[in-house]
Parts: structure tokens; C-alpha cells; sequence
């Protein structure tokens, strides 16, 4: 198969249906503009990573392209997507007890942990290439909902998460826990992913220098995402600190 082929399917389908849907509720809303421009971007990220040709070096060639493409599923889209949410619908989920409860950072946070986790054990990762039409499709799910799960607290009203220093902390237990998984891959001495160890070559890259650049570009990116918006709220929290009303 032609590696910078783009792949129409069933994903893409459901993202259009999704972006329609919000277009209309965002307009019953009154959403802001900002909020459309963040959730259509988050839209437009999943189309890229299911669509794009990084889907086709994925599923084929390469583990760099498929944990770039894991990152925005589970991370960078899901932010954007939640971001986009209008706050009285985002104040409407958590009036929800179901939807409060997995809204809960002490829930949101493992179950994205363990999607991510779980999805990258061997057994796993190579089910799910090996079953592009099913498993390949749940694991993308899970870790779309997961992420929106993990960015809800830190985006939208949760009474469990409501202090800027509470963001901050939470940010940077969720930085700690998933980044040894990046670090693993890019130290490990041999190629683990079987489906990739047999994968036609590309570009040059060995099964293990592909596996190392795929465990550094994980690690390095989700210290620039999470560290930049632990920052955001960091910085917000001294602030509010200075305050001259604040009640220490």
C-alpha cells in the first residue's frame, strides 16, 4: 500500500456526524466563538489522524507515526473538544450523577491512565492492528472518551476541581503517572510491537529506532502539553495568591 495514501472510513463518517451535531446545538447555545473554533479544531485533529496518511504509516509502516496519532486521540483532540463545550451544557453533564461521577478526577484520571496503559501492551497493540475494522476502531474510541474524561475537571466546572492549585496538582500527577510509558519505549533494548517488527521498511528505520524515536516524540510532547497548561494554572494560582482580597 502507497504510505502517503488517505484512507476513507467508518471513523471519519462519525466525526462529520459529530462536528454537524455540535455546529447545531453550539448554535442553540450560543456558544462563543472560541469555543466553536476549539471543537471544530479538535474535529479537524481526529480527521487528521484517522484520514491523513499518518492513519496509512500507522496501520502499516511505522510505531512513531501510530503513537502520534495516540497522542492527538487521546490528548490533543479530547482538550480542544472539551474546550468547545458551551458551558451550560458543560454545567447540564455534571448536574448528571452518572456523568459527574466519571467526570471525577479520581475516576477520569485512572480510566484514561488504564485505556492508555492497556491499549500498549504488546498483546493489545497488535490485536488491534491486525483487526483494523473493530479492535483498531474501539482502542481510538476509548481513547477519545477517555481524554475527554481526563480534560473535563481541568476545562469545565467540577466541584471536585474547582481551585486553580487543584488544577495545577492534577495536571501534574497525570504528567508522572503516563509519562513512563513514553520513557519505557525509548529505553527498552529490543522492539516489542511483533506488527511492527515485520512492517515493510521505511525512511531507514529500524523496528528499534523507530520504536525509540516513537517512546521520545510520547515523552517529549506530553511534557509540553501538560506542562503548559499546569503552567496556565500554576501561574493563575499565584495570582489569585496576590490578590488583595484573597483569604489566606
Amino acid at each position: 500500500m502507497d504510505p502517503y495514501s488517505w484512507d476513507l472510513n467508518p471513523e471519519a463518517i462519525a466525526l462529520v456526524l459529530l462536528g454537524t451535531g455540535y455546529v447545531l446545538l453550539a448554535h442553540r447555545y450560543d456558544a462563543e466563538r472560541w469555543r466553536i473554533a476549539c471543537f471544530l479544531a479538535g474535529i479537524t485533529m481526529l480527521l487528521a489522524a484517522t484520514v491523513s496518511p499518518l492513519h496509512t504509516l500507522a496501520l502499516h509502516y511505522l510505531l512513531s507515526a501510530h503513537l502520534l496519532q495516540n497522542v492527538i486521540l487521546a490528548e490533543w483532540a479530547p482538550a480542544l473538544c472539551v474546550l468547545g463545550i458551551p458551558a451550560a451544557i458543560g454545567a447540564a453533564v455534571v448536574r448528571s450523577r452518572a456523568l459527574a461521577f466519571v467526570t471525577h478526577p479520581l475516576v477520569a484520571l485512572p480510566a484514561w491512565l488504564g485505556s492508555y496503559f492497556a491499549w500498549h501492551l504488546p498483546a493489545a497493540y497488535d490485536a488491534a492492528l491486525r483487526h483494523p475494522n473493530s479492535l483498531l476502531h474501539l482502542e481510538h474510541l476509548s481513547y477519545f472518551v477517555t481524554g475527554c474524561l481526563l480534560w473535563w475537571p481541568v476545562f469545565q466546572e467540577h466541584k471536585a476541581l474547582r481551585a486553580s492549585s487543584a488544577k495545577a496538582a492534577y495536571l501534574f500527577a497525570a504528567f508522572v503517572l503516563a509519562s513512563p510509558l513514553g520513557l519505557l519505549l525509548a529505553l527498552l533494548p529490543r522492539a516489542v510491537y511483533d506488527f511492527y517488527r515485520h512492517a515493510p521498511d521505511l525512511w531507514g528505520l529500524s523496528p528499534l529506532a523507530d520504536q525509540q524515536l516513537a517512546g521520545v516524540t510520547m515523552a517529549g510532547e506530553q511534557a509540553v502539553v501538560f506542562f503548559a497548561v499546569f503552567g496556565f494554572f500554576f501561574l493563575r494560582f499565584l495570582a489569585e495568591e496576590e490578590r488583595p482580597d484573597h483569604v489566606g
